[in-house]
């Protein structure tokens, strides 16, 4: 019997940035019109192969093949054209244009008028229509503004706008994180025609129940390496975890004893964010560390920023912090209250990589060290000091340009610039996102080290395994709501199987 030539074969890839290897020697191969399902937690290297396949990063080692043949892709541009296409987390649609525009972004169909080149719009809405029936979703008009219809639909405007472009190979990252469960149950309808069709499919996603219902196979990643490949239909959620959280971060979070919790710093009851967040309810005392878990599109993006005022006034709920009614307005309103925040986006929202250390771990607080009409270097310098020691901050001093640090470095002088008299709730998410696992051990330790003098911490992650190895309590919220509470020693598959995804599911 005649062997089938995998649609995709990536083979050996190899990838690091500088000194930190990222992706070792992994493999993927995806067979025409099959539906593998890729996962792994943060950091284990998905991100990171998708952008070698779909030509943003080049890769250090290995080869793909696409149908049998080599190939190397430059760019984007030369991964779309040889059939690879992304749809992002993100829906990425123009919401001022129709749906037939939007179907043929960038490749519109043009025929000649009174010799000049138009836009042929007839062309235009009949493949559309042909394209939309194909996708089953004869409903959507093709003179319809993108703007007007439900997320459901405007993703479905992507496949078909992937479909226009002769997609053989389709990464869906993510796909039902901001949909309902039945405008998923739309997207998994589509993804069966596009196998009808000989599509190949490559599906990420953290819900496992979706991934049971949906892949034919199952690759699995963690820290950087392949750690599991199962037939769908052959194997159980208990497997897939294992290889996902795998046993070797054990000692990861063994970063000394807690205190006993003091008195309530912040208290939090119904606070809700409108398609994000709902009623919402928790509390965390001086001296503890609260992790909440969740999923991407569960609202744990947002939940730190809407305490930390930095998304504006939030009507209807009701916020204690140390005791004193706190209503969360602006980021400013909240630094005055007592309150530091540490963004998930480092480089965008974290620092500023052209300052030094000194100037970064200044910034926030900067007005205590004005001295008349001008900053006293000299008093930021001290300050900066005392916590580069305190911290472990690796620098040849506070006068090094902090882009010359390691991430985890950088990190940590984001914790520093909270550190000053007068805070006392900590925010913190994914606060060891894109740091080696060496510094995430610092990280955490300093992290126990500040509840035990006093702060209260709250992180807030979607990494699993990290909000069940350092928290005191855990939260997991699911698609904006308080799905389930543990107490320490919470294992990272009884909160990933409290997300949602299998309620029955019980891992061992």
């Amino acid at each position: 019997m005649a062997t089938t030539i995998p649609r995709l074969g990536m083979h050996g890839i190899g990838k690091s940035f500088g000194n930190v290897p990222v992706l070792a020697d992994v493999d993927l191969t995806v067979d025409p019109g099959e539906v593998v399902a890729l996962l792994g937690s943060n950091g284990a290297g998905k991100s990171t192969l998708m952008k070698i396949l779909t030509g943003l990063y080049n890769r250090d080692a290995g080869s793909i093949r696409i149908d049998g043949e080599e190939v190397v892709f430059g760019s984007p541009s030369e991964a779309v054209a040889a059939g690879v296409k992304l749809l992002p987390q993100e829906i990425s649609v123009m919401p001022d244009m129709t749906v037939a525009e939007n179907i043929f972004l960038g490749d519109m169909p043009i025929r000649r008028r009174f010799g000049l080149n138009q836009v042929d719009g007839d062309a235009m809405r009949r493949r559309s229509r042909e394209l939309l029936d194909q996708l089953g979703f004869p409903s959507i008009a093709p003179d319809e503004l993108v703007k007007n219809l439900p997320v459901a639909e405007q993703r479905i405007v992507e496949i078909a706008r992937a479909l226009a472009g002769k997609a053989r190979i389709l990464v869906m990252d993510e796909p039902t994180a901001a949909l309902t469960e039945q405008e998923a149950k739309m997207i998994f309808k589509i993804i069966r025609r596009l196998q009808a069709s000989q599509v190949s499919v490559i599906y990420i996603s953290h819900y496992l129940n979706e991934v049971f219902e949906i892949s034919d196979r199952i690759v699995v990643l963690r820290d950087g390496r392949n750690a599991g490949n199962f037939a769908t239909a052959r194997t159980s959620r208990a497997d897939v975890l294992a290889a996902m959280l795998g046993n070797t971060v054990d000692d990861l979070y063994d970063v000394g004893a807690s205190i006993a919790a003091g008195e309530e710093i912040l208290h939090v009851d119904r606070l809700s964010i409108p398609g994000k967040i709902e009623e919402v309810g928790f509390t965390v005392r001086q001296g503890e560390i609260l992790g909440i878990f969740g999923l991407v599109g569960s609202g744990v993006e947002v939940l730190g920023r809407a305490l930390y005022g930095a998304l504006g006034p939030v009507k209807g709920s009701e916020v204690r912090l140390g005791g004193q009614v706190y209503r969360p307005r602006s980021a400013r309103a909240g630094k005055l209250a007592g309150i530091g925040f540490v963004a998930a986006e480092r480089k965008k929202e974290g620092i500023i990589a052209d300052l030094t250390v000194r100037e970064n771990i200044a910034l926030s607080f900067q007005e205590r060290f004005e001295r008349g009409l001008f900053v006293s270097q000299s008093d930021e310098s001290r300050h900066a000091k005392r916590w580069i020691e305190d911290l472990g901050i690796r620098t040849r001093g506070p006068e090094q340009t902090l882009r010359t640090l390691s991430g985890g470095n950088q990190q940590k002088v984001c914790i520093a610039r909270w550190l000053v008299e007068g805070v006392k709730l900590l925010i913190l998410e994914e606060p060891t996102r894109g740091v080696d696992v060496g510094a995430r051990r610092e990280i955490y330790g300093k992290l126990r080290e500040l509840a035990n003098r006093g702060y209260a911490v709250l992180i807030l992650s979607s990494d699993v395994e990290e909000v069940a190895g350092v928290s005191d309590r855990s939260l997991v919220l699911d698609r904006g709501r308080i799905v389930g509470q543990f107490t320490r020693g919470a294992k990272p598959a009884e909160l990933m199987a409290a997300t949602g995804n299998d309620p029955a599911f019980s891992a061992a």
